[in-house]
């Protein structure tokens, strides 16, 4: 099977009809999926798509774009969140400067926010990056030296400096539709490089829908077409992929059960 390491469940979009996406995943060959929390106040959406579907787990964590406009959390209130057993890690969180939504430091300080989290309770944190490379390396980084915590960087977009860093530091890559477009062709370049422990692939639906789908709603079960790239890039069966980016996930999202 495959696993949808990074979706949206409870976005209008997709929740209007959750047991449809749930039903067209199964019959695609994907066996589970991870929907990802984005604001703390829409946490109980979040949570409840998770209690709903046997093979759906859930993240709580608040985007960067909503960094400056969400509640402050503290590491004992999201480990309080994630006490419950459907969550298995932190985020997404991180930093975007190419919308910069939120005020930068306040990216900041919520991004080490989840990451101290993610270290104190043994989870893995989720992070997104845009236009801020260096600066999320080097936060990635410094958080290291005060513990140690493993996460991914999901929906990777960036550069091999990155994806190198990342890497040295324990974490994995996840690869979403982006990787089919046409004008992607330094993205893929990245993938080859990365080990087939440390892959994953994911939609990040209801957006970025891939070849051939590319311009409508994006669901779990497209993540096929994702990892059918995936899979000839890396010069493996569409079989094998599968079987790695699963033993990936379950690995990384440890408290994730599969159904």
């Amino acid at each position: 099977m495959l696993v949808d390491s990074h979706c949206h469940l409870d976005f209008p979009e997709l929740s209007g009809d959750a047991d449809g996406v749930i039903a067209r995943a199964r019959n695609a060959g994907v066996g589970h999926m991870l929907t990802i929390g984005t604001k703390i106040t829409k946490f109980d959406g979040v949570l409840a798509m998770a209690e709903r579907f046997a093979n759906v787990s859930c993240s709580v964590g608040i985007h960067p774009h909503e960094a400056g406009v969400e509640p402050k959390m503290d590491v004992e209130k999201l480990m309080t969140l994630a006490n419950h057993p459907k969550v298995v890690a932190f985020g997404e969180t991180g930093l975007d400067f190419y919308y910069e939504h939120s005020p930068r430091a306040e990216q900041e300080a919520s991004f080490r926010v989840h990451i101290a989290a993610a270290r104190e309770a043994g989870l893995p944190v989720i992070v997104h990056t845009r236009d801020a490379d260096a600066e999320t390396a080097a936060i990635l980084a410094d958080e290291m030296g005060k513990g140690a915590f493993t996460g991914v960087i999901h929906c990777f977009s960036s550069g091999p400096a990155l994806a190198v860093k990342a890497l040295e530091l324990g974490f994995y890559v996840s690869f979403s539709g982006i990787v089919t477009f046409k004008k992607a062709e330094a993205l893929r370049e990245v993938a080859k490089t990365i080990p087939m422990d440390r892959i994953l692939v994911e939609t990040d639906s209801p957006y970025l829908a891939p070849m051939p789908y590319r311009g409508k709603t994006n669901e779990p079960a497209y993540v096929t077409q994702t990892a059918g790239v995936v899979a000839g890039l890396k010069g493996v069966t569409g079989e094998e992929l599968a079987r790695r980016t699963t033993e990936n996930f379950f690995r990384l999202f440890s408290k994730a059960k599969a159904s």
